[in-house]
């Protein structure tokens, strides 16, 4: 078991991605004291920060001047004792794969995702594709950061608390050192999968809460489908052994109630304007951010036609994103549906 780190110590830390979440965390990382590199795989992104310091979608933060910027992930990496994964998950692969040929793994780096989703086709988590590109000999390493955190209200410093999940437990703590401040409050667990699982398939949740919204369905239906939205990820979470608890926290149903809930929700607004009239690629541009619920949503139907698991939420979710339903039939076909007892 690896020795846990001092709190006072400083971290050599890269941070790739930055979009919105990625420059909330290296904001939050350099007030604490640590070395941080930003990087970004777009060039023009990195050049806007460089010269303006400020994120396009979180106008009111500056980015000190302590964060070294760079468009190359040599650079970024260097000698890093952390590399926090904030890319989407559609890059998730690629960007560990970059990372291990330009900076390979020292056996002392630990490796933080940040990222909320499943990759594509493999329906694997992300802390998973780190794995599967780095090697079995990097797990102890590995842990994520997740929970009800939206990137517009920890710039601004308000309350928030979130998991810090590692299959190592001296990990886990490592992360929740590096992260945590009063403002931050950081939990560790030790359940990867299901803090993982529950912080990507609220996404599509959350999608399906945006369309009841934007269909003007009211309250006590978006009560409902939260409640049996939560129902169906806690029957595919058993299927696949997810710790049923483990929904039920922070990265399950804190994380789903914000993401349903809450203005700043790409997947929720997204969904929205979807019931507004919407096509797909016309809501996904109007958000302007990527919206992981629209790739989850593939994975999720994947894995539930895999365990024969019923998820009729999700279902109808996918098939307006993917089948080309109109979003009135699809929640009429979900409100028609036969009467049932309330089971989980």
């Amino acid at each position: 078991m690896e020795p846990q780190q001092s709190d006072n110590e400083i971290e050599q830390i890269a941070v790739l991605g930055a979009g919105a979440w990625g420059c909330t965390l290296a904001d939050l990382l350099v007030r604490h004291g640590h070395s941080v590199r930003l990087w970004d795989y777009a060039p023009e992104v990195i050049g806007s920060l460089r010269e303006k310091r400020v994120p396009r979608n979180l106008p009111w933060l500056r980015l000190p001047e302590a964060i070294i910027l760079s468009a190359e992930l040599a650079e970024a990496a260097d000698g890093v004792t952390l590399a926090v994964f904030v890319v989407p998950s559609v890059g998730m692969r690629s960007a560990s794969e970059t990372l291990k040929r330009v900076s390979p793994d020292d056996g002392k780096r630990l490796y933080v995702v940040c990222t909320k989703g499943l990759e594509k086709h493999t329906d694997k988590t992300m802390s998973e594709v780190v794995i599967e590109v780095f090697g079995e000999m990097i797990r102890s390493r590995v842990g994520v950061l997740s929970g009800p955190s939206h990137a517009e209200e920890v710039s601004r410093q308000m309350p928030t608390t979130v998991t810090a999940a590692a299959y190592e437990p001296s990990t886990a703590r490592r992360i929740q050192a590096v992260f945590f401040d009063p403002t931050f409050r950081v939990y560790t667990h030790d359940d990867v999968l299901g803090v993982e699982f529950g912080a990507a398939v609220k996404n599509v949740i959350a999608i399906a809460a945006g369309i009841c919204d934007g269909l003007r369905k009211g309250d006590n239906a978006k009560a409902a489908l939260l409640t049996r939205g939560l129902a169906e990820m806690m029957r595919l979470g058993r299927a696949i052994g997810v710790h049923e608890q483990t929904l039920s926290g922070l990265s399950g149903v804190g994380d789903l109630i914000v993401t349903a809930i809450s203005r700043h929700s790409r997947n929720r607004n997204f969904g929205e304007l979807l019931a507004q009239g919407l096509t797909v690629e016309q809501a996904a541009e109007a958000v302007g951010m990527v919206v992981e619920g629209i790739p989850t949503a593939r994975a999720v139907h994947e894995l539930a036609r895999h365990h024969n698991v019923e998820m009729p939420i999700s279902e109808a979710v996918y098939s307006i994103l993917y089948e080309g339903k109109p979003v009135p039939q699809a929640a009429g076909d979900l409100l028609g549906r036969e009467p049932k007892p309330e089971i989980y």
